[in-house]
C-alpha cells in the first residue's frame, strides 16, 4: 500500500502486509535515519500491535508524527479490507 502523509516531513509510506504482519515498510522523505530505524523496528510485526506503538506520537509541536502517520495507514489498510 502506498500511503500520503500529512502534517510531517516525509511524503509518503510504502508498506506490504503478508499474513496480518508489515513488511517492505519505506518512508519517502522525512529524517532518514529515524525513519529507517522505524521501518526496520517494524518488519514483521504484526499490524495491530504496530498500531497500538505508535498511533499518538508526536513531533515537536506537531499533533503527528511518521510513525503516527504509519498508524493512520495501517488503518486505513485494515478498513479497506
Amino acid at each position: 500500500m502506498d500511503y500520503k502523509t500529512q502534517g510531517v516531513c516525509s511524503r509518503a509510506i510504502h508498506f506490504d502486509v503478508k499474513d496480518n504482519k508489515l513488511t517492505n515498510v519505506q518512508f519517502l522523505g522525512g529524517c532518514s535515519g529515524n525513519t529507517q530505524g522505524v521501518a526496520r523496528l517494524i518488519e514483521g510485526m504484526d499490524i495491530d500491535d504496530a498500531i497500538a506503538r505508535l498511533e499518538g506520537i508526536h513531533c515537536g509541536p506537531r499533533p503527528t508524527s511518521c510513525p503516527d502517520q504509519l498508524a493512520r495507514a495501517l488503518k486505513q489498510y485494515k478498513a479497506s479490507l
